[in-house]
């Protein structure tokens, strides 16, 4: 106990200087945090003190860590669930589906046709076609809506016309990739007695027959029974049950538990005062305590010593051509398609083009999973990081408005 809790103090101190000096450098605080997960790992700790990074983070407390950041994750996919918003999405449907259209299938066809060179190269012994080429594909086509958000919410933009045509499409490429995730952990081995392919996605659909027809109306019904506006603390607690059950029933089933942490999030009644009640109420502790812990993680995992030659150099300098290109790609031309200036479709690119925390989620989800080897995690984190990066600059270079509060800070579960 005593080790882990060194642990957590050290992870907490270097996201909170790591994470301010972003902000200062007018980048997300989770960029920052990444970096100082980067910096207490073995790219940089462990060359510089391999004894003290043995000592201080050795191999076998890293399941605390994994169990913890978990838990962390599951709240915060919840939170990102619970506050997408049905009405927008259905005003805005027409244009979020065809630029989601575009920003989705574009990726996936330059990463299947980058999979069989880079499953030669850097996938595990044993990992099918299949399989990787739907993990690639997820990695490179995936937006993050939180860091979105505030990016919009920071510069004004959020109640334009471009902020809620960008908003929606990152709602809508949110629940696609998520869905697509649940199928491809479906088609991988699941534990020693691995159940068949065909029942995991029957257990899948009946998962989600449940909670689309059963969960969702009744949460719907007891906002309309409940006589206080207010979120009591035993309604809160219940929900949180059945977030926690969610989770284990997609665990159990052979998806990731994510999965159902977001599942219960789109089910969660839309009553204001409830959202911002567990927004408030969870936001501190997953935000301060839970995450750090996964970007440490995950910054432990990054191993920049890899990316060694000119070669791997090359394949990496590749991976974030196919993600930006087909990203940023798919969502011009259907801005353009529905006759936005250029200025509004490169811009609409540009904000779809973030991935932030949830490409990292995803990105660990495959590393778990033995899909990717530790080689091709570092090269996608780089792409990760590089991508999430370039948003504000090319914003500033495009001469998008910034009508938002200067100096405003970034509450980093937002920015993830």
């Amino acid at each position: 106990m005593t080790l882990l809790l060194l642990q957590m103090t050290m992870v907490l101190l270097t996201a909170l200087l790591c994470g301010w000096v972003a902000r200062k450098l007018g980048q997300a605080r989770v960029i920052g945090e990444i970096v100082g997960g980067i910096l207490i790992g073995p790219s940089v700790l462990g060359r510089i003190a391999p004894h003290a990074s043995a000592m201080l983070f050795p191999l076998t407390s890293f399941g605390s860590f994994e169990v913890l950041s978990t838990l962390g994750l599951i709240l915060f996919l919840f939170l990102i669930g619970s506050e997408l918003d049905y009405e927008h999405l259905s005003k805005q449907k027409a244009t979020a589906t065809l630029a989601s259209t575009m920003s989705i299938p574009l990726p996936f066809l330059l990463a299947a046709i980058a999979a069989p060179f880079l499953r030669e190269r850097f996938a595990p012994a044993g990992v099918g076609m299949l399989p990787f080429m739907l993990f690639l594909g997820i990695s490179m086509s995936i937006t993050a809506f939180p860091v979105l958000a505030r990016i919009l919410e920071e510069r004004g933009m959020q109640s334009s016309s471009l902020g809620t045509t960008a908003l929606m499409c990152a709602a809508v490429d949110d629940v696609c990739a998520w869905t697509l995730l649940a199928v491809a952990l479906t088609l991988l081995p699941f534990g020693e007695h691995a159940v068949p392919v065909s029942h995991r996605l029957l257990g899948l659909a009946v998962y989600l027959v449940v909670m689309l027809g059963v969960f969702r109306p009744l949460g719907g019904w007891l906002a309309r029974r409940q006589k206080s506006i207010t979120l009591s603390y035993e309604l809160f607690g219940a929900m949180i049950a059945v977030v926690l059950a969610s989770a284990a029933a997609t665990e159990a089933i052979g998806v990731h538990p994510l999965f159902g942490a977001f599942m219960a999030g789109l089910c969660f009644p839309r009553v204001k005062r409830w959202q911002s009640a567990i927004r408030t109420q969870l936001d501190t502790i997953v935000s301060v305590l839970l995450l750090p812990l996964f970007f440490a993680l995950t910054g432990m995992r990054t191993r920049l010593d890899l990316l060694t030659g000119s070669t791997i150099w090359l394949w990496t300098a590749v991976v974030l051509f196919v993600a930006v290109a087909g990203k940023m790609g798919g969502a011009i031309l259907a801005a353009r398609w529905t006759r936005e200036s250029w200025k509004n479709a490169m811009a609409l690119g540009a904000l779809l083009n973030t991935r932030g925390l949830v490409e990292l989620i995803v990105l660990n989800i495959a590393y778990n999973a033995h899909v990717f080897s530790p080689t091709l995690f570092t090269m996608l984190v780089v792409m990760a990081l590089v991508t999430t990066m370039i948003t504000t600059p090319i914003l500033n270079w495009l001469g998008i408005e910034d009508r938002g509060v200067v100096g405003r800070d970034l509450s980093r579960a937002e920015a993830a």
